[in-house]
């Protein structure tokens, strides 16, 4: 799993007004099963979307996709991550 954490690079003003579609992506990637959580920060300073790949080709490629990075709005930092406690140590896609 990749922790992707987003930082704005532009007034939350701004993100917002991109916000449908950036949720609309997420929701995308959630339909196939490779988003098991996502959320902004407190504050709202970015975001965190954690995306259920093996590499982190993948995850770069999957979120080079995301409408705050096509539109210049965020950037995403990719950080690796295996559970292995709670509720997402077993998690599997359910695609």
């Amino acid at each position: 799993m990749y922790l992707m954490i987003s930082t704005y690079l532009a007034p939350l003003e701004t993100v917002d007004e991109a916000r449908d579609d950036h949720l609309a992506f997420v929701a995308g990637l959630e339909e196939r099963g490779l988003v098991p959580s996502a959320g902004r920060q407190d504050p709202v300073t970015g975001g965190i979307i954690l995306l259920a790949v093996d590499t982190r080709a993948e995850a770069e490629a999957l979120i080079a996709q995301d409408p705050y990075v096509l539109r210049g709005l965020a950037e995403y930092d990719a950080i690796g991550w295996q559970p292995t406690r709670g509720v997402l140590a077993d998690w599997k896609s359910p695609a």
